[in-house]
């Protein structure tokens, strides 16, 4: 048996899942279409098809806005619509549970669009339902700030948690189908949308703040809370979250045996973060070096490829709607 072979005979027959990138607005910034090869960046067409990447969630991050940040995210959608028509069909929207199986059949990539801070919506659940008209499918409800859904991590020492916009807000992304994304949100946010939520929910980009005391991390019993609700963590390359003083593959790798020892194998993704930080690894072409870690570890085929996608499809496939 050769291990190389092993390796990338699993890397390519799975569905890899990366539930968090930053890459749409970074294209926007320097004017480059995603469907070209760039180096300027972590991630493009190319280079996800180079790294066996299958399904992207596309963030758009709107807290930067400095005037409306529902324009900013349309601003941002309508650059990704654009790409996506340009593209010659290799890369589509995952809108529903089928297409979850459709695209990756038909050798295509997925693209989940996310919203990064639910102040996209101006404060109203209108706005959502045309985003959800437009595609949004996750929608991570702040960011490090306070939003007017909820506390994010900088307002922890407030004990805030959800608004009585973030309950409306939550309860009908629950009706429509739209996954809802806990990354930023303060721990009382976090218990609270988890009591909440009728549907599983995710953090799309975190670590373990037993691993690493990062405020932006879980502690243990936010993630066994995470995993009793059925929902994943995807594990970020954000050099800060995985080590203050020696971040690396191994020590990421790390991250993943600790959610598997204390939640379970079904419970950890991957949420990069290229493009907005998630630097720990050169570009998405790397990613089979995770794959080659997971299985240097002992990790079984069957586990590997639940930490590379499954244990997000399964997610999705109980949010999205199944028309």
């Amino acid at each position: 048996m050769d291990p190389a072979s092993d390796v990338r005979r699993i890397h390519e027959e799975a569905i890899v899942v990366d539930a968090h990138n930053d890459t749409i607005v970074a294209h926007m910034r320097l004017g480059l279409g995603l469907t070209f090869r760039t180096d300027k960046l972590q991630l493009d067409l190319p280079r996800m098809r180079e790294g066996g990447l299958d399904v992207a969630f596309f963030a758009i991050d709107v807290t930067r806005a400095t005037k409306s940040h529902l324009t900013y995210a349309l601003d941002a959608l309508g650059f990704l619509e654009g790409e996506l028509s340009s593209s010659e069909n290799l890369i589509a929207p995952i809108l529903r549970v089928r297409d979850l199986i459709e695209i990756p059949d038909q050798g295509r990539i997925g693209a989940l669009l996310a919203i990064e801070n639910s102040d996209a919506l101006e404060g109203s659940l209108y706005v959502l339902r045309a985003l959800f008209k437009l595609g949004i499918r996750s929608i991570g409800l702040t960011h490090n700030p306070r939003s007017l859904a909820a506390d994010g991590v900088d307002e922890a020492r407030t004990g805030g948690g959800l608004t009585n916009f973030g309950i409306r807000l939550v309860e009908e992304m629950n009706r429509l189908g739209i996954l809802v994304d806990l990354a930023h949100v303060s721990e009382r946010g976090f218990w609270e949308a988890l009591d909440l939520s009728k549907k599983p929910v995710i953090v799309s980009h975190a670590n373990c703040k037993a691993l690493c005391d990062h405020k932006r991390n879980l502690n243990d019993e936010q993630i066994r809370g995470l995993a009793d609700k059925g929902g994943v963590l995807g594990l970020s390359f954000v050099p800060s979250f995985i080590d203050p003083g020696s971040p690396s593959l191994q020590r990421l790798l790390d991250h993943v045996d600790h959610v598997v020892k204390i939640a379970g194998i079904e419970f950890v993704g991957l949420g990069s973060d290229f493009d907005g930080g998630g630097t720990l690894l050169k570009d998405v072409t790397v990613l089979p070096e995770v794959t080659k870690g997971l299985f240097e570890r002992g990790y079984t085929e069957e586990e590997v490829k639940k930490i590379l996608g499954e244990n997000f499809i399964r997610v999705l496939s109980k949010v999205l709607p199944n028309p």
